[in-house]
């Protein structure tokens, strides 16, 4: 057996009992499901490199289609400063891959009767009714933010699309923007609840509904889910979610007995500075809805064959059918704020044409992508869908997730 081989066995045993377990059944080669072997070997082989290179810590990656796991490969070192090689049991954090799962914990909560998309915020969290919308003005020869009334009320549907009027400090240089900064907003000694009375007295960026742009606004479902349920995010997700589907590697916290597992980033080529990430065991109050989670290959595996599976799995329906076409349709229409061809759902990011956007794919596949370069997709059209595992630096993460993103799609042959 390969060295290739080797590192891939434990996942391939694993496949085994996901089989036996109801999941997904490992095809005998890419081929059996219109995927080319050459394609996906030149793609590890990529991958290889940006680990020779120290671009890439390590890296898990997997690839299903037509209801079977097509190919998977496991490459460099979990941790580059132990040596440890990276394992398929890798914890990874997820961050922004949590949205997808508290958005499927809102919409369970649609099912049950107990919110509606178009419900205000303020039903459940009265603070967030009473926030004003900033603009900047010029006084004096500086800008001064002023205050007035959005034009509707923030509904549940604005902040599973991102169209609240929530922003991300980092993400601009706006008075807003800073304000966010200033607040530490997301700082993860806060508690899901202060974080939300720290943010309910800070403006809106514009008012809701009127353009997307991303934010907290997932933050704030998780506080939203916590009041609904009556419990914090970490249990309300565990019960709705991680259980039912077997994600026994998934949470907001990494126990002491799995430290070992996690995967670390590791230093950039020629000494430049690498982005800072939360410590995996900080015990932090901060059960962040938009980023917090940590998960696993196999965990992730198990969420998004339910997603592809149309909201079931290993007859456990986690979701209804017809609520999962809602969420992966698109919600954000011809409002500003989206790339071309690149639409906004509830909690994924919605393909809405084949042409226009930067990368190849079909119109509907939907999903979503992490800070740390972590990526997923579903492509109900083509019957495949792809995970994408690493813990990179942000000036690497989006070229080499959309490297991997385009190198899978060369792999369809029929």
């Amino acid at each position: 057996m390969n060295k290739t081989m080797l590192a891939l066995a434990p996942l391939f045993m694993a496949t085994v009992a996901h089989a036996e377990n109801g999941v997904l059944p490992m095809a005998s080669k890419p081929e059996e499901v219109g995927l080319s072997s050459t394609q996906l070997k030149r793609l590890e082989e990529m991958t290889q490199k940006h680990v020779d290179s120290g671009l890439v810590p390590g890296a898990v990656m997997l690839v299903a289609r037509h209801g079977k796991i097509a190919w998977v490969s496991t490459l460099g070192k979990r941790d580059v400063a132990s040596g440890d090689a990276m394992k398929p049991d890798a914890i990874f954090r997820i961050y922004s891959m949590t949205k997808p799962i508290v958005s499927v914990a809102v919409m369970q909560m649609v099912e049950e009767g107990r919110l509606q998309v178009s419900d205000p915020v303020s039903k459940f969290l009265p603070e967030i009714g009473r926030m004003k919308v900033g603009s900047e003005k010029v006084v004096d020869g500086k800008p001064v933010l002023q205050l007035g009334d959005p034009e509707r009320a923030m509904t549940v549907q604005d902040l599973l699309r991102h169209t609240s009027g929530l922003t991300y400090g980092a993400r601009g240089t706006s008075l807003v923007n800073q304000s966010y900064v200033e607040a530490k907003i997301g700082n993860r000694a806060m508690s899901n609840e202060e974080f939300v009375a720290k943010l309910s007295t800070l403006a809106l960026k514009f008012s809701p509904g009127t353009r997307w742009e991303y934010g907290v606004s997932t933050d704030v479902l998780g506080r939203l889910v916590e009041v609904v349920d009556g419990k914090q995010l970490g249990e309300a997700l565990s019960a709705r979610i991680f259980k039912p589907l077997g994600m026994v590697d998934t949470g907001f916290q990494v126990p002491a007995d799995k430290l070992l597992r996690a995967a670390q980033p590791g230093p950039r080529p020629s000494g430049q500075p690498m982005t800072p990430r939360f410590a995996v065991n900080d015990g932090a109050k901060y059960e962040s809805g938009g980023g917090g989670l940590t998960s696993t290959m196999d965990d992730y595996l198990r969420f998004t064959t339910m997603l592809a599976n149309g909201g079931a799995l290993s007859g456990k329906r986690v979701l209804g059918k017809q609520t999962l076409a809602f969420m992966t349709a698109d919600h954000t229409g011809n409002r500003p704020g989206r790339p071309p061809g690149l639409g906004f759902g509830l909690g994924f990011e919605v393909r809405t044409m084949t042409g226009e956007a930067a990368l190849p794919g079909s119109v509907g596949e939907y999903g979503w992508a992490g800070n740390a370069g972590t990526l997923f997709w579903v492509d109900p059209k083509e019957q495949l869908f792809a995970i994408y595992m690493v813990q990179l630096s942000d000036p690497d993460r989006i070229a080499l997730r959309n490297q991997f993103r385009s190198m899978v799609q060369a792999a369809i042959i029929d």
